[in-house]
């Protein structure tokens, strides 16, 4: 956005000398119009730069080609109008630089043009052309390639990074699955080892002593038990996504809907027990999707007092009977209630004017749910 609006000021600035210098409206109007053209017709290398592979060739004929043509039409036009080489050069130096080159071609093509359109500015003035206005024209021409070629490498500099984190996250993806590969192999080698040895040994003690072959029977399947229960553990630990993870997901998710999305999150939101709040906040920002008025919402984790407080607000959709939002999932809001209950936390909702908030307080350590009485015996 930056190298179209700077070119499409050089053209603007163009204009605006030709009239000052009084070469008539209609030549103005005519270059002004073709500078439209030139201005166009750039946003497509623009458009191949923004998304070429790193092994792009230098041209790409079906992007370059147009530019490069009306570029060179174009200044061979406007320089012999305004009787200035600078206006002839330009158009097509411009066109050049957009070209995927080498970085450090980049760098010495952009200095080299610089420097041919400043000598051409100096012949310029030398030959008459001494306006202010031309001085302006002139400033912004000679530094049309300079910004353009800064604007590119911070635009490579953005994509590197988005890259870097990428392949940070494929990374981080690759050595948990190693990790966790290595606790169960780690644990499930630990629990069939000792199985193995009970089941030998009750084997052993059968004929002699049944009692005692039994007892390691029962050893046995109680080390099953406790590699079973092992296993689900570390299935659990290893789907739990982080808070924060889980915040940036649904401000993602809203962000799509075209809900204006604010997130407020504590620095130490690592350590907020994932279990009790993760379902809490996928819950709650499915409700906002279904019943919100999806113009706004306001997602916030902080640490209160040896708790941590979940707040999501956001727009209300429309009124009620009863004057609460309609649909505003009642019997989501109660089951969430009971999962925040059952931790040891609560759950309150509320609505202010044209505003829903749903805020739910867990222990910093929840407490572990009740065990129902056929839980026990399975």
């Amino acid at each position: 956005m930056a190298i179209a609006f700077f070119q499409l000021t050089v053209v603007l600035l163009l204009v605006d000398a030709l009239v000052t210098a009084r070469f008539g409206v209609t030549t103005a109007r005519l270059l002004g119009a073709g500078g439209l053209v030139w201005w166009a017709v750039t946003l497509l290398p623009l458009r191949s730069y923004r998304h070429r592979a790193e092994d792009a060739p230098l041209v790409v004929w079906r992007q370059h080609l147009a530019a490069l043509v009306v570029s060179a039409v174009y200044g061979a036009v406007a320089g012999p109008v305004t009787g200035a080489w600078l206006y002839a050069v330009l158009p097509l130096a411009q066109a050049l630089v957009l070209l995927n080159w080498p970085p450090g071609v980049r760098a010495r093509v952009t200095l080299a043009v610089t420097a041919l359109l400043a000598a051409l500015a100096v012949v310029d003035v030398h030959a008459g052309a001494s306006s202010p206005d031309w001085y302006q024209l002139v400033f912004f021409a000679v530094l049309l390639p300079v910004m353009t070629v800064s604007s590119l490498w911070w635009w490579d500099v953005l994509v590197r990074l988005d890259r870097a984190r990428a392949s940070e996250a494929r990374l981080a993806a690759t050595q948990e699955r190693l990790r966790l590969a290595h606790d169960v192999h780690d644990l499930q080698g630990h629990h069939l080892q000792v199985v193995a040895l009970q089941l030998e040994l009750a084997e052993r003690l059968m004929p002699q002593d049944p009692e005692a072959g039994m007892e390691q029977l029962r050893a046995a399947r109680a080390s099953v038990d406790d590699a079973r229960q092992g296993t689900r553990d570390l299935a659990t630990r290893f789907r739990s996504v982080p808070l924060r993870d889980e915040l940036a997901n649904a401000a993602d998710l809203l962000r799509a809907a075209g809900t204006s999305v604010r997130t407020t999150v504590d620095p130490g939101a690592d350590d907020a027990p994932a279990d009790a709040l993760g379902p809490v906040i996928r819950e709650t920002t499915t409700n906002v999707l279904r019943h919100g008025g999806g113009r706004w919402a306001h997602l916030s984790l902080a640490r209160t007092d040896g708790a941590w407080r979940y707040e999501i607000a956001n727009d209300v959709a429309r009124r009620g009977d009863d004057g609460v939002p309609d649909g505003s999932g009642g019997a989501g809001l109660e089951g969430l209630a009971r999962r925040a209950a059952d931790v040891g936390g609560a759950l309150v909702s509320r609505r202010e004017g044209e505003t829903f908030t749903v805020v739910v307080t867990v222990p910093d350590r929840p407490t572990e749910p009740a065990v129902t009485d056929k839980e026990a015996a399975r």
